[in-house]
């Protein structure tokens, strides 16, 4: 039976073998010696007894066995050798009682190559063998390429999980699963989550694979992370790979778009109209149905200025459309045990549309999505790779700059101060925009930031009135207190005096009337169908979309400068963020006087050389700031920094200590 054993494996290896050249690759095992050398590695770390998944063993530590095996692992000497004799007792052993000693492996990128036990691990891989038992030495890299980083990203999950089974191909990814899973970013694992994990992840693997996954370039856990976005981890937890198959038929577009490497169609302007034909004209008069809109809301008008203003925009198309749509709000979508039950609520009205104005309700939107893919779902949000919904937001950076150009203009002191609702996506560029824009108008102006979602917005404006600044460049959008408005935009504040100098305009009717007429005619449909990718509108001011508002405590003279800067950035001639641009860091951005693309503009995670202050760490968030960042936070305010460098250090002096990670 032995001797049968090792003929199967010699045949396995013989397919690989042929399989390998004539596809012009290695047929024999991968040496690490040979490409890792002392000035790759950083330092090396004893990970102890670990269990090894068989499918990233993939070498050996040095060319003594190299050309006994092929590339899968499968002995390629003949039979009646010596290593053939050993194999199949090695074989005879695991049959009747185990292979019970641990090999002995390096590991380099998460992948293991073995120094002691390739007998075994050939033995074990035949056998189908799920993990093998090994004593791990961890080799930690230089470099500070994108792989990389991404693997030291990996370093620090593993230290909470001790899980090295599930890689991702994008950065951020192992942060985004703890945050799934329900966990802090340092939350430690217990050994009933990872058990729990485990269960979860071999089942959705198998779903994956047996579903078309080995075609794509994604990985499995990039899969199961999408899987994760829809359905979530406690219902994924109890789903069998029968249900989880059938639920990846359904979403199975926003599982490609993982391995996309520009997953956006990000969409800077208004597409031009199509103009309709003489009958299609007679058509949309006589057609009698009314399309009904529905809009979904995390908290209510009467206490937030950011949802009063959008149900502007929903009254205005309702009298724009009059008897073509009809609309109906749902308020306070996050105050129940979940906000897909109220966007349920209106697919039971029957909204054939549905915008919801949060980036709060991203997940709860893309679930809707996949669960009814015949209803046109649009997010509020910016910077999201989602395929079943479409996100839209507004270029407000370009109102920042003017404003900012105002206050520099305005200033005697030169300092000037800024507060800031949350770390997430645009939000970076509209301080920046501002710090340029003063820095333009006047060479000496500072920029001093505070967060609202730290202390709240009234400690954050003190905190700048006790450094002595009064032109401030406070909310976006009207908070609503008793009643009163309080305060927005830009203003010179002094103690109790409070004048309202000039304050950004969100013109969401305008912004809900270009969609709903692209809705109408088909437009946004035929673009979602010819892109394959996450449509993403990001209009501006050329759009109509944005303004700025003066009050009669601007100055003339200033007034003009701020028309002046709106007329060249509506026509395309002016920009905010011209290169190069030098960071707080010391960092230059950029070379040769060109425009950042769209694309950098949004992924800003820096802060420019005249701002004073820094972008705050998650821990520090309240948990309104929490949940927003959670959903569309900028990655340098999802968790702690992390320094490659420093964590090479740590482990260099945790090696040196003989400490076991």
């Amino acid at each position: 039976m032995d001797e049968l054993y090792y003929r199967e494996a010699l045949k396995l290896a013989q397919k690989d073998y042929r399989a390998c050249v004539g596809k012009g690759v290695s047929p024999c095992l991968p040496v690490l010696d040979d490409f890792v050398s002392a000035k790759n590695i950083a330092s090396q770390v004893d990970l102890g007894i670990v269990q090894v998944p068989a499918e990233l063993i993939v070498g050996t530590k040095t060319r003594g066995r190299m050309n006994a095996f092929s590339s899968n692992f499968m002995p390629i000497l003949e039979e009646g050798t010596e290593f053939a004799d050993k194999w199949e007792r090695l074989c005879q052993a695991h049959v009747t009682e185990g292979i019970r000693d641990p090999i002995k492996a390096y590991e380099y990128m998460n992948r293991f190559y073995v120094e002691e036990g390739n007998k075994r691990v050939s033995v074990l891989k035949f056998f189908d063998a799920l993990t093998i038992t090994a004593r791990v030495i961890r080799i930690l890299p230089t470099g500070d390429d994108e792989e990389t980083e991404l693997y030291y990203e990996f370093v620090d999950f593993y230290k909470l999980s001790k899980v090295n089974f599930i890689e991702f191909s994008k950065k951020g990814s192992y942060l985004e699963l703890q945050k799934l899973l329900g966990k802090e970013p340092a939350e430690e694992w217990t050994d009933d989550d990872r058990n729990a994990f485990a269960a979860a992840y071999y089942y959705f693997k198998k779903a994956y694979i047996s579903s078309g996954g080995a075609k794509l370039q994604s990985t499995v856990g990039d899969a199961m992370l999408t899987y994760m976005e829809v359905y979530g981890y406690p219902e994924l937890s109890v789903t069998d790979t029968a249900d989880i198959k059938k639920n990846l038929s359904r979403m199975w577009e926003e599982v490609k778009l993982r391995e996309n490497e520009e997953p956006i169609d990000l969409k800077p302007d208004p597409p031009e109209e199509k103009r309709q034909s003489v009958l299609s004209k007679v058509l949309s008069v006589t057609a009698p149905s009314v399309m009904k809109v529905a809009f979904v809301h995390d908290g209510s008008p009467e206490r937030s200025g950011w949802i009063h203003d959008h149900e502007k925009g929903r009254k205005y198309i309702d009298r724009i459309f009059e008897s073509k749509i009809e609309t109906q709000a749902y308020l306070n979508a996050m105050e129940g045990d979940d906000p897909l039950n109220v966007i349920e609520e209106a697919v039971e009205w029957g909204a054939q549309v549905i915008f919801t104005t949060s980036p709060r309700l991203t997940k709860a939107s893309l679930r809707a999505a996949v669960d009814h893919p015949d209803i046109i779902i649009m997010n509020c949000s910016l910077n999201k790779s989602h395929r079943y919904i479409i996100s839209y937001y507004t270029r407000m950076y370009e109102v920042k700059f003017i404003l900012g150009a105002i206050a520099g203009a305005l200033t005697e002191s030169g300092k000037l101060g800024y507060v800031c609702d949350y770390p997430i996506y645009g939000q970076i560029a509209g301080i920046n925009a501002f710090a340029l824009g003063a820095q333009m108008a006047n060479p000496r102006a500072k920029v001093y930031l505070e967060w609202s979602a730290v202390n709240g917005a009234e400690a954050a404006t003190q905190a700048l009135a006790d450094r002595d600044i009064h032109i401030i460049s406070t909310q976006d959008t009207a908070r609503f207190r008793e009643d009163n408005r309080s305060s927005f935009g830009l203003s010179y504040i002094n103690g109790d005096k409070k004048e309202l100098i000039a304050n950004p305009v969100w013109k969401w009717g305008v912004y809900y009337e270009q969609l709903m007429r692209r809705v109408l005619n088909k437009t946004i449909q035929s673009e979602y169908e010819s892109s394959g990718k996450a449509i993403n509108y990001y209009w501006g001011m050329s759009a109509g979309v944005a303004d700025i508002r003066y009050t009669p405590n601007l100055p003339r003279p200033s007034k003009r400068f701020a028309d002046f800067l709106k007329d060249g950035i509506v026509h395309n001639v002016c920009t905010p963020f011209l290169t190069p641009l030098y960071t707080v860091d010391g960092d230059v951005m950029g070379e040769g006087q060109k425009a950042l693309s769209f694309d950098q503009i949004i992924n800003m995670d820096y802060l420019v050389e005249n701002v004073v202050g820094t972008i705050p760490q998650y821990e520090e968030l309240t948990p309104m700031g929490k949940a927003t960042v959670d959903t569309a936070g900028v990655e340098s305010a999802q968790s702690t920094a992390h320094n490659a460098e420093d964590e090479r250090s740590e482990e260099a002096e945790a090696n040196n200590a003989g400490e076991q990670e």
